[in-house]
């Protein structure tokens, strides 16, 4: 009840505050600060040296009375114009108490209640940061029973194992028009199998690499010359910290002999963080990553994708003589991924850029472990890009898109 007699209070303080300033604004062009009342009684005051005391404090009264006639005047004129209403309305409605106004209102000893409160969620964020830790052990634990099922994958992929024919048996969400294209299917079949002879298919050809093309936020990263080397790509796996280790995970990407570089695995390591932060409790959502490494790839010569040489002519000051240098700058590519921005360990923030790479980075590493591994041949077909579009969509709809990543 108090709360809406203040506001009420205040709407009627600011809409005096509003008229007086309006009647003074909207005083007749050309004049100059001083006000017609003011004039009177200067005029009063003039004459006052020529008559009596009582005269004078008679023009002064008859000059008030006149000017808080006008001001009435001039008050009803603009409460009848349409646009001082509205914005007189706006600036109402902008002075409704916010959440932290009205915090302020309240009796010490409710603020006291809620200052309790607020400690008893910051035990609870410290509760939360034990689970996502003991949800990290499990991930290890089913990662151990995820990987049979992986190294089958990757063997079936490179061509190392062929599958049976129960567990090469899959029924197509399309299985009766296919049933109905009997006789058609079963030529493009037996052609097929002509040509698989005839070519000696092994495996499943640029298994990886077509997941890179096919996956927009990788796609982006491959430059041209990337992809002969993302053909050697033959598996990539997520291996999580060990027991009583700080919390992360690594990403393997595994490649066979090729003419680019002697690394059979290629490593990048992300290093997580699952407590709240002292200064901002409150924040906490769950584990975040934090920083990141990678590893030293070793370049076969003149292979190195990740720098090109260019030539720059330079003048001699005194002889005027010129000659030509060479020297090896940055170069976009995918491999690049694995020299990542270090964050800084001495309290230094980075610049807006390197906060944007990183952050871009950290999502990648984040978008490999949770959904590019575990559901590999759903990206291959494309089925799992289709899924993730329809669910951006449901989700921005509903204005309720989340990230986990800070």
């Amino acid at each position: 009840m108090w709360l809406g007699i203040t506001s009420c209070f205040v709407r009627k303080l600011l809409l005096m505050i509003y008229l007086y300033t309006s009647f003074y604004i909207l005083a007749a062009p050309g004049t100059t600060l001083r006000s017609e009342t003011s004039l009177k009684v200067d005029t009063g005051t003039q004459m006052a040296d020529n008559s009596k005391t009582e005269d004078t404090a008679s023009d002064s009264v008859e000059a008030a009375k006149n000017a808080s006639d006008k001001k009435e005047k001039l008050a009803d004129q603009v409460m009848q114009n349409p646009q001082v209403l509205a914005a007189l309305q706006e600036r109402l409605d902008n002075t409704a108490l916010t959440p932290s106004s009205y915090i302020e209102t309240l009796p010490k000893a409710v603020k006291r209640r809620i200052d309790a409160l607020k400690q008893l969620q910051v035990k609870c964020a410290h509760i939360e940061a034990k689970f996502y830790e003991e949800v990290h052990d499990l991930e290890r634990k089913y990662a151990a029973l995820y990987q049979p099922l992986f190294d089958k994958r990757r063997e079936f992929i490179n061509g190392e194992a062929e599958p049976t024919d129960a567990e090469s048996e899959w029924h197509s969400e399309n299985e009766e028009e296919e049933k109905l294209a009997g006789d058609l299917k079963n030529v493009v079949v037996i052609e097929e199998k002509a040509e698989a002879a005839e070519t000696n298919v092994k495996g499943i050809p640029d298994f990886w690499f077509t997941i890179f093309r096919n996956v927009d936020m990788l796609s982006e990263l491959v430059q041209e010359y990337d992809e002969p080397i993302l053909k050697h790509l033959q598996d990539i796996k997520v291996k999580f910290s060990e027991p009583g280790q700080p919390m992360s995970f690594s990403l393997e990407f595994h490649f066979g002999p090729n003419d680019y570089f002697s690394n059979s695995v290629l490593t990048k390591t992300y290093k997580m963080k699952s407590e709240p932060d002292k200064t901002d409790p409150f924040s906490f959502e769950g584990p975040e990553i934090v920083d990141c490494e990678g590893c030293t790839i070793d370049w076969k010569k003149g292979k190195n994708v990740t720098v090109k040489t260019i030539k720059k002519k330079q003048k001699h000051k005194g002889r005027g003589t010129v000659r030509t240098i060479t020297k090896q700058v940055p170069n976009d590519s995918f491999f690049n991924f694995f020299s990542p921005i270090k964050v800084s360990g001495d309290g230094e923030s980075l610049d807006e850029d390197s906060e944007f790479t990183l952050a871009a980075d950290f999502e990648i590493g984040h978008f490999f472990r949770e959904r590019i591994v575990p559901r590999a041949v759903l990206y291959f077909t494309g089925e799992a890009i289709e899924d993730d579009d329809n669910f951006e969509e449901g989700e921005e709809g509903e204005e309720e898109f989340i990230s986990i990543l800070s």
